[in-house]
């Protein structure tokens, strides 16, 4: 580092025709400026500038080391502007991980304006219902639903969306009125989850009435999708965030259910690595997250 130093001092004396001149431009003192010369030149064990009263005059070798430390020097000026631009702007690529649910249209609606925006911005979307390892896999955000575990991970609310029971009409005639949140226990239970086990319900009713169940899947998947197939094609009911099946609800393809007992809102959050430091094409698509998808809840 020290060598790379006297580099760039050796190369501003040059640019700048005196070492007083070079000490104005580098904030030292000219015999600062002097000292790291001598040393360069005793390091290399070449004389690399011929000293007048007058004037400085490069060897022939100082006129090619010259050319060297030049580069170096503007290497890193275009090293240092571009972490510049990476802090200050949104550019370069951008990658973030989200739910499967998201990729109808949500995230392009909410990114679409910072890619017009910022030419210089890429994005490369990954969609897992699974989490993933953000720092392995290079993800600069992640979009997650439900409580956050993962310490070594920030997590930032972003939103808390409305879920909603659901089924599709042809189940609902088959399985008569449901009134109460008691007759889910035997129901046909459409899970998120690829394991067969029992799930907990809480439901909020009239009054402030709770009733917790413990829900066992006769289907469960891995994809929010694939739940939604299943429950679409009348095999049974499911659990949605709201806003995901919003359209559903209104063509009437799918029906709420218990509409006076309301689940537990889903817990929408931006994740990251870290908190500190972090590039502008991050708080920029934050902060567009933030502004598209709690717009939905």
């Amino acid at each position: 580092m020290e060598q790379l130093k006297r580099m760039a001092v050796f190369a501003t004396v040059v640019e700048r025709g005196s070492m007083v001149a070079a000490a104005e431009v580098l904030g030292m003192t000219a015999s600062a400026v002097s000292q790291q010369i001598r040393k360069l030149e005793e390091e290399t064990r070449v004389s690399l500038l011929h000293r007048t009263t007058r004037k400085l005059t490069l060897t022939e070798a100082g006129a090619v080391f010259y050319k060297s430390c030049a580069q170096v020097l503007e290497l890193a000026q275009q090293a240092e502007q571009r972490l510049a631009e990476l802090r200050d702007a949104p550019v370069g690529e951008l990658r973030i991980a989200a739910p499967v649910g998201f990729s109808n249209g949500m995230l392009t609606e909410a990114l679409a304006p910072l890619l017009e925006a910022h030419p210089g911005l890429s994005l490369q979307l990954f969609f897992h219902d699974e989490q993933i390892d953000l720092v392995e896999q290079r993800i600069d955000l992640a979009i997650r639903v439900g409580r956050q575990e993962d310490s070594s991970l920030v997590a930032r609310h972003l939103a808390d969306w409305p879920a909603v029971l659901c089924c599709a009409p042809a189940y609902l005639a088959r399985s008569g009125a449901i009134q109460r949140p008691e007759q889910l226990l035997e129901l046909d239970w459409i899970s998120l989850n690829g394991e067969r086990q029992q799930h907990q319900l809480t439901f909020t009713g009239p009054g402030g009435e709770q009733q917790r169940l413990r829900l066992e899947p006769r289907v469960g998947c891995n994809n929010i999708l694939a739940v939604r197939s299943f429950t679409l094609a009348g095999l049974g009911l499911s659990l949605q965030p709201e806003p995901e099946v919003r359209e559903e609800l209104a063509s009437g393809r799918l029906l709420a259910l218990l509409p006076e007992w309301q689940p537990t809102p889903v817990g929408l959050y931006i994740v990251t690595p870290r908190r500190d430091a972090q590039p502008a094409k991050v708080r920029y698509a934050i902060e567009a997250l933030r502004r598209g998808l709690s717009r939905r809840g």
